[in-house]
């Protein structure tokens, strides 16, 4: 009976301060509150994205340009000083900055961190329609551009390779398949390409053989651009019915390339074989990739900003099945 006089006695003279005797008192309470913070930390547990680094977005826009056959100098001074004069008067722009290699330009714009990345996109996108008329007339496609954080690194990586299909076609199934059922992925933002082998013709001129003839090198590439040409034919038209006509204007390999006709010298026809050996190759033979000493295709996977980086992977390791089966359904 004096101990618990006691207790009581301290418990009145110290509740004012000291915080705990109110959870002496109510052990109930205490416990419920105890399992409410017990639940709330697991469920915050469960929920916590997995990142090695904070999520910290710069506002950053990549511009790429391609035109084939044209030197780094050709590059900076006919594609990318044009896009730079124009992207020099965004607002908010903070650095600029652009590489170029052989038939390749990009650009790297990075924003204020203040400045909203899709209001800076579509200053981007008017920058590029107003400096369409100063690029190149036969660059291939337009400029591109894609938002990108530098902060953020690929979360994962796969190479694709084959012990007996050439590499063009292991591209072509790695582009065509694969990057597109991962893109469809819950978190994925994006995929990069490294490597690539894209299927090409490649025509290499004989000088000698040129010369022999009378033909110039313009000759030559009139002749495969109007080999190339895919334009709407028409339509046949009868008394009870109508007919689309569809020609095929598109060459795909060097089989198809070779008899094509350049000029005529001295009556006789002069064909792309004649002056020229027509390869089957790829777009940039000097760009490769590999694994394990294995010739291949390797995607970088990026996540999208606050994904969780764990469970990105795992959804990826869980479809790579039906990527190989994909690739053995579309397989000659």
């Amino acid at each position: 009976m004096r101990l618990a006089a006691r207790r009581a006695h301290y418990l009145r003279g110290h509740s004012a301060m000291n915080i705990s005797a109110i959870f002496i008192r109510r052990p109930v309470m205490t416990s419920l509150v105890m399992a409410g913070i017990l639940l709330a930390g697991v469920f915050g547990y469960v929920s916590l994205p997995v990142n090695e680094l904070p999520n910290v977005d710069f506002p950053t826009i990549v511009v790429s340009a391609s035109l084939p056959g044209a030197d780094a100098a050709t590059m900076a001074s006919s594609v990318a000083t044009p896009l730079e004069g124009q992207f020099s008067l965004i607002a908010g722009l903070d650095t600029m900055s652009s590489t170029n290699v052989l038939g390749a330009s990009q650009i790297t714009l990075q924003f204020r961190l203040d400045r909203s990345i899709d209001a800076a996109a579509q200053d981007v996108q008017s920058a590029l329609a107003a400096a369409a008329r100063q690029l190149p007339a036969n660059m291939p496609t337009p400029p591109t551009m894609r938002k990108v954080n530098p902060a953020e690194s690929s979360i994962f990586q796969l190479t694709v390779t084959s012990a007996t299909l050439p590499l063009s076609t292991v591209d072509e199934y790695a582009e065509t398949i694969i990057v597109r059922s991962i893109s469809s992925i819950d978190g994925v933002a994006n995929v990069d390409i490294f490597g690539q082998a894209r299927p090409a013709v490649r025509i290499q001129l004989d000088p000698a053989a040129l010369a022999a003839r009378g033909i110039g090198v313009d000759q030559v590439a009139n002749a495969v651009k109007n080999a190339n040409v895919n334009l709407a034919t028409g339509q046949l038209d009868g008394p009870s019915r109508a007919a689309i006509i569809q020609t095929e204007g598109q060459l795909t390999n060097a089989a198809q390339y070779r008899p094509q006709i350049i000029a005529y010298v001295d009556g006789a026809p002069v064909r792309i074989g004649d002056v020229a050996a027509v390869v089957d190759g790829v777009e940039n033979p000097r760009l490769a990739g590999s694994y394990n000493g294995v010739p291949g295709v390797t995607l970088a996977v990026n996540r999208q900003p606050g994904a969780n980086t764990i469970a990105v992977a795992n959804a990826i390791r869980q479809h790579s099945p039906a990527f190989a089966r994909n690739c053995r359904r579309r397989s000659p």
